[in-house]
């Protein structure tokens, strides 16, 4: 079920380690079934676009002012909550948790919308967003989004990739991908989001001849190796040509994020 959203101000997002929820690692490798993600498609159509800063953005007023394409997601979500996602295979699960984490991301905005950021939307006095306000109940367990980034994606499957596939619906983030994952796209999807972010001026770039990398590098560096050489040679794995020169003779770097609202008009 959907969790009710109710009363958030403002704050930051502070990243948790991973850590296992035991009773979601566990897979059937022998269902090839696929989920269906195409309601999420169509919202992703209608309301994603494209923008010249190569940021994508999502009409959150637009999806609030739609009540067919509001009860569309609310239904999506719903309907995900009947599957028991262990039954399915470890592809078509890593799909299911990403898809759903950035529907409930869209799902918060718009029933708080309209907000200038995330972090005005808190789940309680002292939390820094609605990161730990429990959303959803699956296999009669309650979880909040950093249940599903934190206790889910990252420590069962441990691909830093994630990262550039989860969306906290903000400037700084790696954009919401135009296409809902699926079983059958998703490697072509991490591996464009990787790309497309570390190569854009919000995954690094050189300020005053510092190198300036996203936050994400620094707040998950567990996830790129844990030290900073571990975090220059991923970037250097996924920069193009003329971007790796930016890391030649780097063996440290800044951090900044942008946590404005990826909206139209941002």
């Amino acid at each position: 079920m959907l969790l009710a959203i109710v009363g958030y101000a403002a704050g930051a997002h502070a990243a948790a380690p991973p850590e296992l929820i035991p009773m979601w690692n566990a897979s059937d490798e022998s269902n090839a079934a696929t989920i269906d993600h195409g309601p999420w498609q169509e919202l992703l159509d209608a309301h994603l676009q494209e923008h010249p800063s190569g940021i994508n953005r999502f009409d959150y007023e637009g999806l609030k002012a739609n009540a067919e394409n509001y009860k569309k997601l609310s239904s999506y979500l719903m309907g995900l909550t009947r599957l028991d996602p262990r039954a399915y295979s470890r592809n078509a699960q890593k799909a299911y948790w990403i898809n759903l984490y950035n529907g409930l991301t869209v799902y918060v905005i718009v029933g708080r919308y309209p907000v200038e950021s995330i972090r005005d939307i808190k789940s309680g006095l002292l939390t820094p967003g609605p990161w730990e306000r429990e959303l959803i109940t699956i296999q009669d367990e309650k979880l909040t989004l950093d249940d599903i980034e934190h206790g889910i994606l990252r420590p069962i499957w441990k691909d830093p990739r994630i990262h550039y596939a989860v969306n906290c619906a903000s400037i700084g983030c790696p954009s919401l991908s135009p296409e809902a994952y699926r079983s059958d796209n998703l490697e072509r999807l991490l591996e464009k989001g990787a790309r497309d972010y570390v190569n854009h001026p919000r995954g690094m770039q050189i300020v005053d001849d510092e190198l300036v990398v996203s936050s994400i590098y620094d707040w998950f560096k567990v996830d790129f190796g844990d030290t900073d050489e571990g975090v220059l040679a991923h970037l250097r794995q996924y920069a193009t040509p003329e971007n790796a020169k930016m890391l030649e003779g780097r063996d440290d770097f800044d951090d900044y994020y942008d946590w404005k609202l990826n909206a139209p008009g941002s």
